[in-house]
């Protein structure tokens, strides 16, 4: 296992004067009532009353002509229709604001109704579950191994798929994109023959670390966005790898998270005590442009490949170390919980319970 590479990932900027800041995953993004019939009004006369001797728009004394109504028709056959799945931006109003993020829906996912993530596999008939990625998969103190996201999933999926469900992890501390199929090459560790006849799910977090390391670097625009385009390919080669059925011939499946973030939105790096011990501080105004992209092209990834994101960025927003700051747009209120722990970037126990539910929710389709 290597050790974490990078350091906290604190990637966020403020530019001078305003908090213009990059939210990994925020969304600018981000009922009718049913009518029944009119009943007939108390004036309108019955129809036994007998006509007058002038009927208003006929000749005096003229019979009464209008048909009596018919009996009501058959009810309508079948279910009622199923609403439509939600948009990203309708999931995610309540943190929707001033700071610009990724446009999730120009790629046309499939939502799914919980908003946990997308909703494109139908995961059934799993025999083998592997997670890839982090240390945010792998785990790390003060958090006990019990309540490691990974822990806790693991026995989710073992009580929806059978108790004999094998699993596997490949994750490393500090790996980056790079490190699935090449560097560290996780998928070569887990899958060594090229070939898996079981079929299977992959779970993964991933892109963190490399973000961090551009804002470490103090990337241009320019840099940043080519090393975001860098990344994006070798993520869809190691997506497409997965899904390949030359690799796995009865199937697979690959749900993978976005990036979060623990400012907030606020780009305060150092609302977190421990950001400076990696090398983190100032700003980076001009990694934005190349922050947002990164995060769509995780969303076009999902997309393109029919595989699922959940939204780890938008569940964990708000409750960073600027979570009781009532003027940020994921403000959720004076009593939200830290979901960070002192290192910044890896979640405390109630973090890794909340991406365990998370990912279990888009494993479910709900």
């Amino acid at each position: 296992m290597s050790v974490d590479r990078t350091g906290p990932l604190a990637f966020l900027a403020r530019t001078a004067g305003s908090a213009a800041v990059v939210a990994l995953g925020v969304l600018a993004c981000g009922g009718a009532t049913e009518g029944g019939s009119t009943p007939p009004s108390d004036d309108a006369p019955s129809r036994s009353t007998p006509p007058s001797s002038a009927t208003p728009g006929g000749s005096p004394g003229a019979p009464d002509t209008q048909s009596p109504p018919g009996p009501p028709g058959p009810p309508p056959s079948g279910p009622p229709p199923s609403p439509a799945p939600p948009t990203a931006a309708d999931c995610f109003q309540d943190i929707a604001g001033s700071t610009p993020g990724p446009d999730y829906d120009k790629h046309k996912p499939t939502i799914a109704k919980s908003c946990a993530g997308t909703h494109h596999q139908t995961i059934a008939g799993v025999e083998k579950v592997v997670f890839l990625g982090d240390s945010v998969t792998v785990g790390t103190p003060p958090t006990p191994q019990k309540d490691f996201y990974r822990t806790r999933l693991e026995a989710t999926l073992k009580q929806k798929f059978g108790a004999g469900l094998e699993v596997a992890s490949c994750a490393e501390w500090g790996a980056r994109v790079d490190d699935l199929l090449e560097g560290g090459k996780q998928i070569e560790a887990c899958f060594p023959s090229g070939v898996e006849n079981k079929k299977t799910l992959i779970v993964m977090t991933n892109g963190g670390n490399d973000l961090a390391a551009w804002a470490k670097s103090k990337l241009s625009t320019a840099a940043a966005m080519a090393e975001a385009d860098a990344a994006l390919d070798l993520l869809r080669d190691a997506v497409e790898w997965l899904k390949s059925p030359a690799h796995f011939p009865n199937g697979s499946f690959v749900v993978f998270a976005n990036v979060y973030e623990y400012t907030d939105t606020s780009g305060n790096l150092a609302s977190c005590p421990a950001a400076s011990l990696s090398g983190l501080s100032g700003t980076w105004p001009e990694g934005i442009p190349a922050l947002v992209h990164f995060e769509e092209g995780f969303m076009k990834v999902a997309v393109d490949t029919q595989t699922d994101l959940m939204f780890l960025f938008e569940h964990f927003c708000g409750r960073g170390f600027k979570r009781r700051d009532a003027n940020l747009q994921c403000y959720r209120g004076p009593d939200a919980p830290l979901w960070f722990d002192l290192s910044c970037i890896h979640p405390t126990p109630a973090g890794h319970e909340q991406i365990a539910l998370q990912f279990a929710k888009v494993i479910d389709g709900t």
